[in-house]
């Protein structure tokens, strides 16, 4: 869906939103100062775990002081993607489609007015992607452990991977462009969204050819619209961590052309939260859309 019809968009899913009982506009407590300071001081010392182990920052999201710009009230969420270009090297090289999932990634949010934290673990990458290369999984997790270790007053916990199955929750689109144009493609349907905030890209073959090691094409894209992305988080804070900051991961096919991916974003609540509400269904046809639109 495109800029010019971004208003009717946003009725149709706001519409959607109450006619299933979400809730847009949070109690003013659920955004409590001192449950905004424990959600940002959780996230600051994994900031400087990060730091002192040398993990790369790529983009911090505070989730709700984004969408309160955009005139959507949610629970307090901080989301940060610490990257290490050496284990995803590895981790790639065993399936480039764990792309969608890496960097690292740590979210603390609200949770019913105290501040819990989540992450992607390595059981998750093994599961959803396949990946049986155990030393690059056990590299993962000595890695994150540090930055975990300084979230250790919020009881991180991975995201649950009980219902986790290859390739789960991930919608994929074929286009018949090489990897910089279909990047370039999407990027321009992307910011030319007026609700649409666009956080940046990782080239994760330039970083392993800056390592002596060679991938596949393959550029992950980063981006999220605060005022839906808020309504669809209001009551499944946690997703936060795989969504608003949507991913795109774009990777060369042997064809010629490109492979795009991207989660689902009602699956991924069915992860977190055994059910999902119609604003994320809403915003999978939108991307959709969106997406097919730009690469055709």
């Amino acid at each position: 869906m495109l800029v010019d019809k971004k208003g009717l968009f946003m009725t149709r899913f706001l519409q959607i939103a109450f006619a299933a009982g979400t809730s847009i506009f949070l109690a003013t407590a659920s955004l409590g100062q001192s449950v905004q300071q424990a959600v940002d001081s959780v996230i600051e010392a994994a900031k400087t775990a990060a730091a002192e182990e040398q993990l790369e920052p790529v983009v911090e999201i505070d989730h709700a002081r984004l969408a309160a710009a955009a005139g959507v009230e949610m629970p307090s969420s901080r989301v940060a993607l610490l990257s290490d270009p050496k284990i995803n090297t590895q981790l790639l090289s065993s399936n480039i489609r764990a792309g969608l999932d890496l960097p690292f990634r740590v979210l603390s949010f609200d949770d019913n007015g105290k501040a819990s934290a989540v992450f992607t673990s390595s059981e998750f990458l093994k599961i959803r992607h396949g990946i049986a290369d155990t030393n690059a999984l056990e590299d993962f997790d000595d890695r994150l452990a540090p930055v975990l270790q300084a979230m250790s007053e919020s009881g991180p916990r991975p995201v649950q991977t009980s219902a986790l199955t290859l390739d789960y929750g991930i919608i994929e689109l074929a286009s018949s462009h090489g990897v910089p144009e279909t990047v370039a493609k999407l990027k321009e349907a992307i910011t030319a969204q007026a609700d649409t905030v666009w956080f940046g890209e990782v080239d994760y073959a330039a970083q392993a050819q800056q390592l002596g090691s060679e991938l596949v094409p393959a550029v992950l894209l980063l981006f999220g619209g605060p005022a839906p992305g808020g309504v669809a988080m209001a009551n499944f804070p946690s997703i936060g961590i795989d969504a608003f900051c949507q991913k795109i991961l774009v990777y060369a096919s042997p064809d010629g052309g490109s492979v795009v991916i991207f989660n689902d974003i009602a699956a991924l609540a069915e992860l977190h939260y055994g059910t999902s509400a119609p604003p994320h269904a809403a915003l999978n046809e939108r991307l959709t859309a969106t997406f097919l639109a730009a690469i055709e």
